[in-house]
């Protein structure tokens, strides 16, 4: 199957789901991608806890609604 034809199904699939089968989707992929931005941040501050991880996290998402 080539990208195009992938792509095509992909969207094919997403308008059979329903709205909550959707928002499930798109709520694991925020949840991944904030874990994704977590583990750069340990990487990048080593010694921050939890807490410091979270809050260098929240900076980093609301520096991009700016």
């Amino acid at each position: 199957m080539n990208p195009e034809a992938a792509l095509e199904k992909q969207i094919e699939l997403y308008r059979s789901m329903t709205v909550e089968q959707r928002l499930a989707i798109a709520l694991d992929l925020h949840e991944f991608s904030c874990n994704v931005a977590r583990e750069g941040i340990r990487r990048q501050h080593p010694n921050a806890d939890a807490a410091e991880v979270e809050r260098l996290l929240r900076r980093r998402l609301e520096l991009t609604r700016q």
